[in-house]
């Protein structure tokens, strides 16, 4: 008797078929397995580089013009109370792809590209004398034996993709090796590869052409991957390299901020048409992204998350006298501060909430409401629970996350944390900085920094954040209970995560020379 494989296998294939569309029907799925398959959404995660929290005309910026993402605030529910985990982007990427805080992970600094691998932070014994403190050494790479979003989606059916700034580390700590099909630059430095134009060679020979833009061609290999996999559902990690140093423009768009910033009075907050052009250039990128969504047929089934890794970066490029990587002009790079993050108080690097403070946007089709606007605490680690909920599956037994899924005021109802923490035990290059941690809860936010007070304990200040968002009245000597209950949040939050804190240097001297930053 002669068996033929290829009718069997058919005649099996036609079974599951079968059966599958039998379950699906009996579960309301209609179609069969299409419209079983159709019901896991896609996800789209844009997450743009130092891009402030007023840095898009949603938010109030009158100067800087980004209609793409705008329709995405007017779209679905634009968060006012999002915080990055860090006020830097190594720290913050890894939380917003592992739900982990960056204190319990030890990363603690920008340190993804440095070329020795640390997956832990240490505590040296000792620092330069110009530093009161010991600073932590940060982890300079991303645990692969962590979950992340793309290897849970990934073991759910859906097809991955990183495109654009990693940071998180190098092969064999590269996004190949945290659960995406497909990494494109593949490349594991800071920022551009010197600037944003070609000719540019980067990971795998991945090149540039002369004058080619590269957050340009970002968007057009994200959108050949949304074409491609349009028929599955698929998980797009989008981290723009975009508006992060060096400060490139393209040439008519810096002639078209500079005529318009002509017409402000010099003390405008937000004036720089260098970073001006290079947030359109950005815009554009995402409307090439929705684009591609509307002609894929699938904007109905595609949920799209918005945000930034950090603050906005509040001081100008370079110091007089310092190399500043750019093509503006002398008072654009020297002397026109990059953005303001005003009325809240400093930028990028710093403990305060101008560092970390950011956009948040979320469409999801048939459940946000358009337009709405939550005052839900949001934090960097909570987007992990939140797409892994968004696309009904379920963590691997015995992982363990700090966030919180999002998706309750998603759907209009009540929000899920009522606690927000922060950590920087760092000192900021060209910042007047203190390592500190921070706690808010309701309306206070208490900084805790470390060792700066009387025989080197530690010195706590308390803000009212809904009526002082500029962080400038401590009110910690009139309320001491509130400052002790949030003391104690703090220091069983960091007992929790096991974070490496800060220690005196007994090699300190006030009078070394040197900056503290440098």
């Amino acid at each position: 008797m002669r068996i033929n494989i290829a009718s069997l296998l058919r005649g099996c294939a036609a079974w599951a078929w079968f059966l599958a569309t039998l379950l699906a029907a009996l579960n309301g799925g209609g179609d069969g397995v299409a419209a079983a398959e159709d019901r896991r959404p896609n996800i789209v995660f844009i997450l743009a580089d130092d891009l402030g929290w007023r840095d898009t005309g949603h938010c109030g910026s009158t100067f800087y013009e980004t209609p793409h993402l705008d329709r995405l605030a007017r779209q679905g529910v634009s968060f006012t109370t999002c915080h990055s985990a860090s006020p830097v982007c190594t720290p913050s990427r890894a939380s917003l792809l592992t739900g982990l805080y960056a204190e319990r992970l030890g990363m603690t600094q920008p340190a993804g590209h440095i070329a020795e691998a640390h997956l832990r932070a240490t505590l040296p014994e000792r620092a330069a004398p110009r530093f009161k403190l010991i600073q932590p050494r940060s982890a300079t790479r991303l645990d692969t034996g962590l979950s992340s979003i793309a290897t849970v989606l990934k073991t759910h059916g859906y097809a991955t993709a990183h495109v654009g700034k990693w940071h998180l580390g190098p092969e064999p700590y590269s996004p190949l090796e945290h659960g995406f099909d497909v990494d494109i630059p593949h490349w594991p430095g800071h920022g551009p590869n010197g600037s944003y134009f070609g000719p540019k060679t980067y990971g795998d020979g991945f090149t540039l052409a002369s004058g080619e833009h590269l957050e340009d061609r970002m968007a057009r290999e994200a959108a050949r991957f949304i074409e491609a996999h349009k028929d599955a559902p698929f998980f797009l990690n989008y981290w723009a390299f975009s508006v992060h140093s060096p400060y490139f423009a393209k040439p008519e768009l810096l002639d078209k901020y500079r005529r318009k910033a002509a017409l402000l009075p010099l003390d405008a907050p937000q004036r720089n048409p260098v970073y001006a052009a290079m947030i359109e250039s950005f815009d554009d990128a995402v409307g090439t992204l929705l684009d591609a969504i509307e002609q894929a047929g699938i904007a109905d089934r595609t949920i799209i998350i918005f945000t930034s890794d950090n603050g906005g970066v509040d001081r100008v490029a370079a110091e007089p006298g310092q190399k500043a990587w750019g093509n503006g002009s002398e008072a654009e790079l020297h002397e026109i501060p990059i953005t303001d993050n005003a009325p809240l108080r400093n930028g990028k690097g710093t403990i305060e909430d101008g560092g970390t403070r950011v956009p948040c946007f979320v469409v999801w089709p048939g459940v946000t409401a358009a337009g709405h606007e939550s005052d839900a605490f949001f934090s960097g680690v909570d987007i992990f629970p939140t797409i892994i909920d968004m696309a009904g599956a379920k963590l691997p037994p015995g992982a363990a996350i700090d966030g919180v899924s999002q998706v309750p005021p998603l759907r209009g109802t009540a929000a899920p944390r009522d606690t927000l923490f922060g950590f920087w035990p760092n000192y900021s290059p060209r910042q007047p900085t203190i390592p500190a941690a921070w706690v808010r809860r309701g309306r206070h936010k208490l900084i805790r920094y470390f060792h700066d007070g009387p025989q080197d304990a530690d010195r706590f200040t308390l803000f009212d954040m809904e009526n002082d968002p500029g962080e400038t009245v401590d009110v910690a000597a009139a309320m001491p209970e509130r400052v002790a209950e949030l003391r104690g949040a703090l220091d069983r939050h960091l007992i929790d995560t096991r974070a490496v804190l800060p220690a005196p240097n007994p090699n300190y001297r006030p009078d070394a020379p040197g900056r503290v930053g440098d």
